[in-house]
């Protein structure tokens, strides 16, 4: 477990797709802390009329926290904006020791009902999404691991769960979810003798976030949903550990805490009590 007091991302480098709101955000934050580097590569230049925050007040919060930000407006989608953020951010923090693949679209229509449109915008922010900034990050993170820096790539995405009840239930979002998770499978193997670690990193409830409250469930779930901040920690906990020894894994969060002594998780809920909490999708 890292000591107190101690700062082990104090001059790394984080690149994130997403971020500026929500789970991301406070993934960053924690990396902020410790005085990371961190490039976020996300669209939001101008406020969403139904979500909090900017690019620009992500950056800012991150700052504030004790990071040195380069705030990307850009698409994960497009290959050459993704690709410029690379180059910009090797450029101005001198390499990538980090790439938390976070943005993700969300529909859980069924396939009758869903539009191809959004079908390809799951794919393509996703799955593509987190295949193209890993792709394209394995120069400087081979560069890292090399220096001893401890490179890791980390995926926002699911267990490879093939109980029929998820595919059957939300088929669109199940490929686009899984195709993340198949990329940690695959990148782990690929890349485990260059000592980078990869892996995914899901959480065991809902988390209160503002996908959650718009898409899932509202008010509600909200209640029944734990903060970002355990998912933050649970992060925190495994981009620091050794590079080497911790890869291919589809962690849960409330596990990874546990690993590291941490099973309180009381302070993580949105609602204090014992009441019954949400078990994520694909669990």
């Amino acid at each position: 477990m890292t000591e107190p007091g101690s700062k082990p991302l104090a001059g790394k480098t984080m690149i994130m797709s997403g971020g500026s709101r929500g789970i991301g955000l406070e993934i960053a934050k924690r990396a902020a802390a410790d005085g990371a580097n961190i490039t976020l590569i996300a669209k939001t230049d101008q406020p969403h009329p139904k979500l909090p925050g900017t690019i620009h007040t992500a950056a800012a919060e991150l700052e504030a926290a004790g990071g040195q930000v380069l705030p990307f407006v850009g698409d994960v989608r497009i290959d050459e904006s993704v690709a410029e953020a690379v180059r910009q951010t090797v450029e101005r923090f001198g390499g990538i020791d980090m790439v938390v693949n976070n943005a993700s679209a969300i529909d859980l229509s069924r396939t009758d009902a869903i539009s191809m449109k959004k079908y390809d915008l799951m794919q393509d922010i996703n799955c593509r999404g987190s295949f193209l900034l890993s792709k394209l990050s394995i120069p400087a993170l081979r560069e890292s691991a090399a220096a001893g820096r401890n490179p890791h790539i980390l995926t926002l995405s699911p267990p490879l769960n093939l109980d029929p009840k998820w595919a059957g239930t939300a088929l669109g979002y199940t490929i686009a979810k899984y195709g993340m998770s198949l990329t940690t499978l695959g990148l782990a193997e690929e890349l485990k003798g260059d000592g980078i670690g990869v892996n995914s990193l899901w959480p065991r409830t809902t988390i209160a976030t503002a996908a959650v409250k718009n898409l899932l469930g509202g008010e509600e779930m909200i209640a029944t949903s734990r903060t970002p901040d355990i998912y933050a920690d649970a992060a925190y906990l495994v981009l620091t550990s050794p590079s080497k020894e911790t890869t291919g894994n589809f962690f849960l969060d409330d596990e990874v805490l546990a690993t590291h002594g941490i099973t309180d998780l009381d302070r993580y809920r949105v609602v204090p009590g014992d009441g019954e909490l949400t078990t994520d999708l694909f669990l």
